[in-house]
């Protein structure tokens, strides 16, 4: 029987929850697949409410902030760490490294060290996963660290998506569509503020959407304050369009808010996954850069999942600063939720980033 391999995941909290929410979702499939996880994170308030019941096999730890720091060293000692996985570039503390190479291995190939990176659908991706990088300086000088990169092609490190997966949203599924009555449309708001997003909501509170009332379920946070600064300069028809306002939601929440309803609006890395795992319509906000780097990374992206004219055009009016206005036939429903479909039907056929990542550590430990 193959021991357990003790994980090692590094993440700090830059903002919008999202490095935190891929980080705790990749150590809880660890967890479910026998492995053994210890996640460092710089602020894991966010996990109270993303994750209130924790994990069985994931500890959640501080990040190391003093030089001499002898709990590691206990940790170390009681359990030495077989994987390092620095999230999103993350700096793994050097207190860490230092008593990590020198914990008793028969050598090198024995531990993985990898860097797991940002998702993009851009071509760089299959060029750079697996790339090895030589260690220069540190207490790890000379060792070798990898860069693990998620993408959408067999080339790349795959997508997070739990084994579990299709068969909880066929479960949720037959439950909850016989018992939905509304005539509303449902839609998520997971969002920063997009500058068209004034004149969406104008545009459904005079028309609804596809010709049927909006019930629109603004999530805690951005989106509600982008939503309320709306409100506060329009007036809308609430037959139209109806607002609901959700508390803090955990993942496993999330989740079937996303499966739920008929259009998903959201925004960074792990949402938009889980709106393409909902196999329902969605539309991306994608992180807005300062420099525009991001509009090249949502073009690979509609790129790469061969996204409808209609749907493309959506996304850029939704994600480009000078763009206020969208017409009001812009969302096609019907198609996108065919290409929803398509999507994830094609994707389900690759292999999942959990599987691919203990595969690379079986093979270059």
């Amino acid at each position: 029987m193959n021991r357990r391999h003790q994980w090692d995941i590094f993440c700090k909290v830059i903002d919008n929850f999202g490095d935190i929410g891929v980080c705790w979702r990749l150590s809880t499939d660890l967890a479910a697949r026998g492995e053994q996880v210890r996640l460092w994170v710089d602020d894991a308030s966010a996990l109270s409410w993303m994750a209130p019941a924790g994990a069985k096999g994931v500890e959640v730890l501080p990040w190391i902030q003093s030089i001499e720091s002898p709990a590691v060293s206990a940790l170390l000692a009681k359990q030495p760490s077989d994987v390092l996985i620095e999230a999103f570039g993350c700096e793994i503390p050097p207190e860490f490294l230092a008593r990590w190479v020198a914990q008793p291995a028969p050598s090198q190939q024995a531990r993985c060290w990898l860097n797991l990176e940002y998702l993009s659908a851009e071509s760089y991706v299959e060029r750079c996963h697996a790339m090895p990088s030589l260690v220069s300086h540190g207490p790890a000088a000379g060792w070798t660290k990898w860069f693990f990169y998620p993408g959408f092609t067999p080339q790349t490190g795959g997508l997070p998506r739990e084994p579990w997966l299709t068969q909880r949203m066929t479960d949720v599924d037959a439950q909850v569509e016989p018992h939905r009555a509304s005539s509303r449309l449902q839609v998520t708001l997971f969002c920063y503020e997009p500058p068209a997003l004034a004149a969406l909501l104008a545009e459904w509170s005079r028309h609804g959407l596809a010709g049927q009332p909006v019930e629109l379920l603004v999530t805690a946070g951005r989106s509600a304050q982008a939503v309320k600064a709306v409100l506060s300069q329009l007036t809308t028809n609430t037959e139209l369009l109806h607002i609901t306002w959700l508390p803090w939601l955990s993942q496993t929440e999330f989740d079937h808010l996303l499966w739920g309803c008929d259009l998903n609006f959201v925004r960074g890395e792990d949402s938009v996954l889980r709106a393409l795992w909902a196999g329902k319509p969605f539309v991306w906000s994608i992180y807005p850069q300062d420099d525009g780097a991001h509009l090249p990374k949502l073009e690979a992206f509609l790129q790469r999942l061969d996204a409808p004219a209609s749907l493309k055009a959506f996304h850029r009016a939704w994600n480009t600063a000078g763009e206020k206005r969208l017409a009001p036939s812009a969302v096609d429903l019907s198609e996108w939720r065919q290409h929803a479909k398509v999507a994830r039907t094609a994707l389900l056929g690759q292999e999942d980033m959990t599987s691919r990542l203990l595969q690379f550590v079986a093979k270059n430990r």
